[in-house]
């Protein structure tokens, strides 16, 4: 993975990285990831959650109580509940979702997998979504995991993204570009 240069995207592979060898180390990177999804859908669906995560008004103390009172309540493992209090006692709540991407990115190349982000205009049959994998899996010689997002505005086709790499095949781009072409000739 190439490496970021923003110096919040470093903070977040920096504990990601310290959290997940500890958990291979523990045997419990499943249990891991799986406590960090609940605590990153809790902070999607709850406005107070992602206010304590996202706003530099509460203090350290504030932080660290407040993550303290989610972690009594939601009672993870010793490693991830740990890991959520340093991370509040270090003013690092803010980083939080991009620790638990850059955790995920590791544990699914721990499996063997890559994960490919997939937008298509409708939800997708399991037939479309199998022969995609496979696709994918064949170019990318991994077990491929797909986020999917639909969004109609695409008109039809798909968006798929893997790591760095775009294939836009939507029909949005394919107007776009026919436009562009006929503002040449014209």
């Amino acid at each position: 993975m190439a490496k970021s240069s923003s110096p919040v995207s470093e903070v977040a592979d920096r504990y990601a990285q310290s959290l997940f060898d500890l958990a291979r180390e523990d045997g419990s990177i499943e249990t891991v990831e799986s406590e960090l999804d609940g605590f990153r859908d809790l902070i999607d669906e709850n406005a107070d959650v992602r206010r304590l995560v996202e706003s530099p008004a509460f203090t350290a103390d504030e932080q660290a109580k407040g993550v303290e009172a989610i972690v009594n309540s939601a009672q993870p493992s010793a490693l991830t509940g740990n890991f959520l209090k340093v991370v509040a006692r270090n003013r690092r709540l803010f980083v939080l979702p991009g620790m638990i991407r850059r955790f995920k990115q590791l544990a699914a190349a721990h499996r063997g997998e890559i994960e490919a982000e997939v937008i298509t205009a409708k939800e997708m049959s399991d037939a479309e979504r199998n022969e995609l994998k496979d696709v994918l899996g064949t170019y990318a010689g991994k077990t491929v995991t797909l986020r999917e997002r639909v969004d109609p505005s695409i008109l039809g086709g798909l968006i798929v993204q893997v790591g760095s790499r775009m294939v836009d095949t939507s029909i949005r781009t394919k107007l776009n570009s026919l436009k562009l072409a006929l503002k040449e000739v014209g």
